[in-house]
C-alpha cells in the first residue's frame, strides 16, 4: 500500500507518498498530488525510513543510564520531582522545548497541559536562540506573535531577501516547499530577487543580484532604505496605519552615506534598492534568522515590515500578507480588527532580570538560573525534543550546570549532549507511528491549505512507545499531584474542555459533537470546527493530498488584535531602542574578524546527524573563510585554525571560498558531537565543532531576549600559531 503524510522535519510541509507492507517502510518520495508541495523532497524526507530503524533510537525508557519499564520512570519521576518541588516551590522546576515540539501537535497541545500543572515560571525555549525578535516585532505590530507577514513569492515581482537561506532551511516564518523553483519562477516571469548577506548562499547563488553586508547591521541598512523613500518622497503607505511620521523621523539619523560606511553596502546601491522598492507593482521584504540571531534583531524585524507598509507592499498581492490557518490561530478567533496587544515583561528572571516574551524567558540565562543559589534557584529541568547544549550560547557552561541539577527529565528518542544528563528519559514513538498536523507551520504558509495525516504504521505493531500526548498527561498528573497512575483518559478530557472553554463554547456539548475522539485528534477536530473555514478533521482525512484553500488575500484590519486597531509602526518599545542603534553608527569594523553562523539542507540543527545518508560525503562542519582573508591570517585551504571569541575556544577544519564577505567567518550549527555519555554512534563518527562555544550569554537582545549568534568577535589563527603562542 501506499501511505501519504505531510514530513515533520521541517517547516516546508512536504507530502510524501510512502510504501509500506508488512508493517514495514519501504520506499519514500514526494507526493506528486500533494497540493502544496507537488512532488518536491528535499534529503530530509527521504531521511524518515533510516530514522524510524535507526538502532541508536530509544524503544524504552531510560532511568540512571538503564533501561526500565514505563511504571518504574514514571515513579522515578514522581519520587523525584516531587522532592525538588515540595522543597524549592514550582520554579525550581524548569522547562526547556527543543524546536521537534515545534513540528508535533500533539507535543505543543500536551506540552503547555504540563507547564500549566507544574505552575513554573521558568519556561524556556529554542525560540530565543532562532526567531523571538520577528515574534516581538509582530507582537508590537500587529498584536500576535504568529501575526507575521510572509512574502507572496508566487505572485511578486521584485523579493528582498536579507539574512535568510530558504533553499537550505526550506523556508523559515514562510513555509513555501520548493522555494529554488518558486524563485526561478519568479525570474521567469520577470521578477528580481537581491539577497543581502554575509555569505553567498544557495538562495544568493539563484538571485539576480547578492550584496555582501557586515554581519549585524542589516537594522541600519533597512533603516536607510526607509530614509531614502522619507526625502525622496517615495512613501505611499497602506492603510490602518499609526505612527508613519514618528517612523520618517527616526529615519533621518540614518543617511545612505554613514549607513554605506557601516555595512559595507555602497549608498548609490541603498538608493537603488529603495527606489526598487518604491517602485515595484508587486514587493517584498523578507528578513529570517540573520537578522534575528544578532544584537539588533527586533529592531531589523521590524524595519522588515516599516519597509512593506510604507512602500504599500503590506497585505497587498504580491507583497507581504497575512495567512488564514485552518486551525489554531489567534488572529482569527473572536472579533477581528482589535484586541489586548502584547506585553513584554510580565515578569523577570531571577537573577539577571531578563524579562518575559510570550510566556518564557530567555534561553541564555538558563545557566546562571542553575547555578545560582537562592530562593527559586532551578534544582530540575524538564527538556522535551531538544540538546540546548549544542543549540544554545555557551553549551559549556550549560552543560556544567546541567551535571548540578539535583533531578533532570528528557522526553528524547537519543541519548544526546544534553539528555546524557537525564536521570530519567522517555522516548516518544517514531514520526511515523504517529499522526500529523503543522498546527504553527500553516499560520506561516505562503498558501492557505491544510493536509492532516494519520499514522503510516501501527504503533502497537510497529513496537513503539506510548505516543508523546499520553506521556506528557502522566506527567502533567505527577507535576499536580495526583501521582503517576492518574487516568489519562479523564485528564485528556479536561484539557479538551479547556481548550473549548476558551472559545467561549460550552465544553460538554462540544465534546458530545467530537465523540469517540481523543487526545490531540479531538482537539485538532475542535480546532478545525472553530476556524475560519467550516472544516472538520473527517473532511482532511477524506482528503490524504491535502485540501487547498486558495491563495492568500487581504486581512488588514480584521487580522489586527492591536488595542488601537491599528499597525501600531512605532511601538513605543521598538523606538525606545533607536538610540541604541543610532550609536552603532560610529563603530569602525577595524581589521574585526567576526562569526556567523550557516544553515545546510541535510541538517536540522542538531538532532539529523545520526543518520548516515545525511551525514556522508565530504565533511560539512568546516569554517568558511574569504582568500583575502584567509592570507591576512595565514590559513590554509584544508589546515586547521583555532578559533577564539571572549568565552571559549575551538579547533576546526578550514575552506576557503570567496562565499563569504572579507573579514568574516562562518561554522555551521549543530555540530559538537564529541562529548563522552551519548549513544549516537554515527553522529559521533562524524563529530564536527559546537561554533556555539564561541557565543556567549553575557549579552542578550534586549526586548526579545534572544541570544546574539551572528557578528560575534573572533581571533582566527592556525592552530600552531596560538598553541605556539600559549
Amino acid at each position: 500500500m501506499i501511505a501519504y503524510r505531510t514530513c515533520p522535519l521541517c517547516e516546508a510541509t512536504c507530502g510524501l507518498a510512502i510504501d509500506v507492507a508488512d508493517g514495514r517502510v519501504g520506499r519514500i518520495r514526494g507526493d506528486a498530488d500533494d497540493v502544496f508541495s507537488r512532488g518536491f523532497l528535499c534529503p530530509k524526507g527521504v531521511s524518515l525510513k533510516p530514522l524510524h530503524e535507526d538502532p541508536d533510537r530509544l524503544r524504552f525508557p531510560l532511568v540512571d543510564g538503564r533501561e526500565a519499564s514505563w511504571d518504574e520512570a514514571f515513579a522515578v519521576v514522581d519520587e523525584r520531582l516531587r522532592r525538588v518541588l515540595d522543597a524549592g516551590g514550582p520554579d525550581a522546576v524548569a522547562v526547556y522545548l527543543g524546536n521537534p515540539t515545534a513540528h508535533s501537535y500533539a507535543s505543543l497541545i500536551y506540552s503547555r497541559a504540563l507547564i500549566k500543572a507544574l505552575r513554573t515560571k521558568n519556561v524556556y525555549t529554542a525560540s530565543t536562540v532562532d526567531q523571538m525578535p520577528k515574534q516581538v516585532a509582530a507582537g508590537l505590530m500587529f498584536g500576535g506573535g504568529l501575526s507575521v507577514p510572509v512574502p507572496d513569492v508566487d505572485r511578486t515581482d521584485y523579493l528582498l531577501v536579507l539574512g535568510a537561506n530558504p533553499l537550505a532551511s526550506n523556508g523559515s516564518l514562510m513555509t513555501a516547499p520548493d522555494m529554488r523553483g518558486r524563485l526561478r519562477a519568479l525570474r521567469a516571469r520577470g521578477g528580481r530577487v537581491v539577497v543581502v548577506d554575509p555569505r553567498r548562499s544557495r538562495t544568493a547563488q539563484e538571485s539576480d543580484e547578492h550584496l555582501f553586508i557586515r554581519p549585524g547591521t542589516d537594522a541600519l541598512f533597512l533603516f536607510a532604505l526607509v530614509h531614502v523613500l522619507a526625502t525622496e518622497e517615495l512613501v505611499t503607505p497602506v492603510d490602518h496605519l499609526a505612527g508613519v511620521e514618528e517612523v520618517l523621523a527616526l529615519a533621518g539619523d540614518f543617511a545612505p552615506g554613514p549607513v554605506s560606511e557601516a555595512t559595507g553596502i555602497p549608498a548609490a546601491t541603498i538608493e537603488r534598492i529603495a527606489r526598487s522598492l518604491a517602485a515595484g507593482p508587486r514587493a517584498a521584504v523578507y528578513g529570517r534568522i540573520g537578522t534575528c540571531t544578532q544584537e539588533f534583531g527586533t529592531s531589523a524585524s521590524w524595519l522588515v515590515d516599516v519597509l512593506n507598509a510604507l512602500t504599500g507592499n503590506l497585505d497587498r498581492e504580491g507583497g507581504a500578507m497575512f495567512p488564514r490557518a485552518a486551525a489554531g490561530a489567534s488572529n482569527t478567533q473572536g472579533p477581528g480588527g482589535r484586541g489586548k496587544g502584547f506585553r513584554i515583561g510580565r515578569w523577570r528572571s531571577r537573577v539577571r532580570g531578563a524579562p518575559e516574551v510570550f510566556g518564557e524567558l530567555p534561553v541564555g540565562v538558563l545557566a546562571e538560573e542553575i547555578e545560582t543559589p537562592g530562593e527559586g534557584q532551578v534544582r530540575a529541568l524538564i527538556t522535551n525534543s531538544g540538546n540546548p547544549v549544542l543549540s544554545t550560547p555557551d553549551g559549556a557552561r550549560l552543560d556544567r550546570a546541567l551535571a548540578g541539577l539535583d533531578f533532570m527529565l528528557s522526553l528524547d528518542i537519543y541519548v544526546n549532549e544534553t539528555t546524557r544528563h537525564a536521570d530519567v528519559v522517555l522516548p516518544a514513538p517514531s514520526p511515523l507511528a504517529r499522526s500529523h498536523y503543522d498546527l504553527p507551520l500553516y499560520q506561516l504558509a505562503i498558501r492557505n491549505v491544510a493536509n492532516y495525516s494519520p499514522p503510516v504504521l501501527d504503533p502497537a505493531d510497529a513496537g513503539e512507545p506510548p505516543d508523546e500526548w499520553r506521556t506528557l498527561l502522566r506527567l502533567a498528573g505527577i507535576a499536580g499531584g495526583a501521582g503517576p497512575d492518574v487516568d489519562v483518559d479523564a485528564l485528556d478530557r479536561f484539557v479538551a474542555g479547556q481548550v473549548i472553554q476558551q472559545s467561549g463554547r460550552d465544553p460538554e456539548s462540544v465534546l458530545a459533537e467530537l465523540e469517540p475522539r481523543v487526545g490531540p485528534e479531538r482537539i485538532l477536530d475542535f480546532l478545525l470546527r472553530a476556524g475560519p473555514y467550516d472544516l472538520t478533521l473527517a473532511d482532511l482525512e477524506a482528503a490524504p493530498h491535502g485540501i487547498d484553500l486558495g491563495p492568500l488575500e487581504p486581512r488588514l484590519p480584521e487580522v489586527l488584535r492591536t488595542p488601537s486597531g491599528k499597525v501600531e509602526l512605532a511601538p513605543k518599545e521598538i523606538v525606545g531602542d533607536v538610540p541604541r542603534l543610532r550609536a552603532a553608527l560610529r563603530r569602525s569594523p577595524d581589521g574585526e574578524i567576526v562569526l556567523i553562523g550557516r544553515r545546510q539542507l541535510r541538517s536540522n540543527n542538531s538532532w539529523m546527524h545520526n543518520l548516515e545518508m545525511l551525514v556522508r560525503g565530504p565533511a560539512r562542519c568546516t569554517m568558511h573563510v574569504h582568500p583575502d582573508t584567509a592570507t591576512q591570517l595565514g590559513l590554509e585551504d584544508g589546515a586547521e585554525a583555532t578559533v577564539r571569541s571572549a568565552t571559549n575556544a575551538v579547533v576546526v577544519p578550514v575552506e576557503v571560498t570567496d562565499a563569504i564577505m572579507p573579514g568574516v567567518v562562518s561554522i555551521p550549527h549543530g555540530w559538537g558531537h564529541d562529548v563522552p555519555g551519548t549513544r549516537q554512534s554515527v553522529a559521533r563518527a562524524h563529530a564536527g565543532v559546537n561554533c556555539n562555544l564561541l557565543t556567549g550569554t553575557a549579552e542578550l537582545e534586549p526586548l526579545s531576549g534572544n541570544a546574539i549568534l551572528n557578528g560575534v568577535p573572533v581571533e582566527v589563527a592556525p592552530v600552531e600559531v596560538l598553541v605556539a603562542g600559549r
